[in-house]
């Protein structure tokens, strides 16, 4: 054995030998070995089939979700246009898992509870395919920043990103949402491989200190779920107290909640899973999952699936449209003189869209435009970062459209595109904010959406065949 894991803490190592047993010896082996990489395409803008054809770096496929693959060690798909494009987020392969198992459909009202940066809200949103809504929520407001970054990189419309503690959601939510997913703040045990420092945070905190945390978060995700609704508890942890013992908490205090069966054991899918760790033969810790190194081809991960007992009293269809290339936006003079606050500038450019921008969802909060989610309850008084999708920002005698809202268009939903092929090195400069030259005939006057092969990145201004860039700097390629 060599010192790979010399920085393992002690008591870590002991714990785990008691945990382990006979596969301890294994357990430890795997740390001499690197980290699994892996990307999860984003089936908003590409079908997996098509992705695997189309990315370059994809080196095989991750077994336990239907749109994750693994890459290879030399690549770096941050630095592809493709990223940039939203076709995928970066994310280690056992932490695809919590959202895979929860069964989001198409018009469900979904809660995120602790969820930046983002990788497990991007395939919640995903799933969703614009239809119902996504409360994405963080208690850190700078971690919340990249969430809703994220959120508008994947052109997630139906979304609202907050950054609130549980318990004051819980207020206000009672009983709403269909689906919750709670990816709880844990000590990070099963990550120790792939970031060494955490081990330093876990000698620092503990599992006790994440565990009371836990419990805390968790009556407030029970009190929002709705009678048949159901609810995923995840952490990247091996440990009991914060695993099992949190699951073993929800059911000793929420009697109207239950284990459900989140997976078959025996699909050659999920191989190498195992059960949670049983005291006293519980069949129901008994259908939890434990994911650990030397199993399978990913780091350390716990996941739970939950239902609360009751009526499958499901959300009633939202009225949420999906988007409709051929969709015709017409704002007569009626519809302008009553939502008076938006400039005539703003609704010319809405009616070139081919996506539909429903009037009566528009809002405006200090000149900038927001499509909001159908049916949006009420958020006032809570600390909102984003609120459905940002359109664009009215100034005087002129609309900008936004970065987001380039980004959760096709290029079939806006007639004047500038499509780049991956190949041609001016995307990389467009993507680094520099000026590119447009050739006669590639795209007209006037707003140009920048795309790369098929895929939008951002917006441009063309006036007389010179191009201005309009790409967001904060997103810069560096």
């Amino acid at each position: 054995m060599n010192d790979n894991r010399s920085w393992l803490p002690g008591e870590f190592l002991k714990k785990m030998q008691g945990l382990l047993g006979d596969e301890y010896e294994d357990f430890l082996v795997s740390y001499n070995n690197e980290y699994m990489r892996g990307i999860r395409c984003n089936t908003l803008k590409v079908t997996p089939e098509v992705f695997e054809k189309t990315v370059p770096f994809v080196s095989g496929k991750i077994p336990w979700t239907e749109n994750g693959y693994y890459t290879n060690e030399e690549e770096q798909p941050a630095k592809h246009p493709y990223y940039f494009a939203g076709l995928y987020y970066i994310q280690e392969p056992s932490a695809m898992l919590p959202a895979a198992l929860l069964d989001v459909k198409p018009g469900d009202r979904v809660l995120d509870l602790c969820a930046a940066p983002g990788g497990k809200t991007t395939e919640l949103g995903a799933k969703l395919k614009g239809k119902g809504m996504l409360v994405s929520n963080d208690i850190s407001a700078s971690r919340a920043k990249a969430l809703v970054k994220n959120v508008e990189l994947f052109g997630i419309k139906n979304a609202v990103v907050v950054s609130e503690a549980p318990e004051k959601l819980a207020e206000r939510f009672e009983g709403y949402f269909d689906k919750i997913l709670v990816d709880a703040p844990c000590s990070g045990e099963g990550m120790f491989r792939k970031v060494h420092s955490i081990a330093k945070n876990w000698e620092q905190y503990g599992s006790q200190y994440y565990a009371d945390i836990q419990r805390t978060v968790l009556p407030a995700a029970v009190k929002m779920l709705r009678p048949g609704g159901m609810m995923l508890y995840s952490t990247c942890t091996f440990s009991k107290l914060e695993d099992e013992d949190s699951i073993r908490f929800i059911l000793d205090n929420f009697p109207d909640m239950e284990v459900a069966d989140a997976i078959d054991f025996d699909d050659p899918r999920f191989a190498g899973f195992c059960r949670g760790f049983v005291d006293g033969g519980d069949t129901a810790i008994n259908k939890t999952i434990r994911l650990f190194p030397h199993k399978v081809h990913g780091e350390g991960h716990y996941a739970a699936l939950l239902r609360k007992k009751g009526p499958d009293s499901a959300a009633e269809d939202t009225g949420c449209k999906t988007n409709d290339p051929d969709a015709v936006n017409d704002y007569d003079t009626r519809t302008r003189a009553k939502y008076k606050k938006i400039s005539d500038e703003a609704f010319d450019f809405f009616e070139k869209l081919g996506m539909e921008v429903d009037a009566s969802r528009l809002w405006v909060n200090d000149n900038k435009i927001f499509l909001l989610p159908a049916d949006m309850p009420d958020f006032s008084r809570l600390r909102v970062l984003r609120t459905g999708l940002f359109l664009g920002e009215m100034k005087t005698g002129r609309f900008e459209p936004s970065q987001s809202l380039a980004l959760a268009l096709s290029t079939k939903e806006y007639k004047n595109v500038l499509d780049l092929s991956v190949t041609d090195e001016r995307a990389v400069r467009y993507l680094k904010c520099e000026s590119i030259d447009v050739e006669d005939g590639e795209a007209m006057d006037g707003y140009c959406l920048v795309a790369i092969d098929g895929y939008p990145l951002g917006w441009a201004k063309i006036d007389k065949g010179r191009l201005k860039n309009k790409y967001l700097p904060s997103w810069r390629l560096q």
